[in-house]
């Protein structure tokens, strides 16, 4: 698909008219999606929304919406997708940039129907940092970053739900011809060298 056709596509959104371009970045815990869209944000321009930072961010300003979201969270349930989506509406809406990252979002094939129904956009394309679970559950072990989510048995559960939840929705993409995937097991600047031919097209203009 063109870039025009994109953008067509986003243009009858619910931003208030604001014409966007979103990519979704999708990888298993590991993968290392995360500096990725460092180097991304920091080389093309784009804006990193992180539906996890959002929703705590949310938390910690004592809204409403922030208890409610605390209350689900801590009672193990999951938040709903249209809660998540709606924080994603707002920073898109209030950012002043126009090109954006959506990191960990859709987790799941109804959190993908729920953004493109509420929002009316559908990505650009979808990011997929391939990686095989070996080596995401050695980096995880050996990043020990005090983090309390990072031992065997949860590492292993959180892989199953990756598989799980987030497969479908690469599939879904897949079938469009929006997936553009990158082998993650290489060291981190290989990495990158695959994500700048893919994000070549979205460079900022040189005045």
């Amino acid at each position: 698909m063109d870039a025009l056709a994109v953008v067509a596509e986003v243009t009858e959104n619910m931003l208030g008219g604001k014409k966007v371009t979103v990519v979704f970045v999708l990888g298993g815990p590991g993968s290392g999606k995360g500096t990725q869209c460092t180097n991304i944000v920091e080389h093309f321009g784009f804006t990193h929304l992180s539906a996890g930072d959002l929703l705590r961010a949310e938390i910690k300003s004592g809204s409403e919406n922030g208890t409610m979201i605390d209350t689900m969270i801590k009672e193990g349930k999951i938040v709903p997708s249209e809660v998540t989506i709606k924080l994603l509406q707002e920073a898109m809406i209030k950012s002043e940039n126009d090109k954006f990252l959506i990191d960990g979002f859709p987790r799941n094939e109804e959190n993908r129907a729920a953004f493109e129904n509420v929002t009316k956009i559908s990505p650009a394309f979808v990011l997929f940092f391939d990686c095989a679970e070996e080596e995401m559950e050695k980096r995880l072990l050996g990043r020990n970053q005090g983090r309390v989510d990072d031992n065997i048995e949860t590492i292993r559960k959180r892989f199953k739900v990756f598989v799980e939840s987030s497969l479908p929705v690469i599939e879904y993409y897949s079938s469009k011809d929006k997936v553009k995937k990158i082998d993650a097991a290489k060291p981190i600047p290989e990495v990158f060298e695959g994500v700048k031919a893919i994000f070549a097209p979205y460079a900022p203009k040189v005045k």
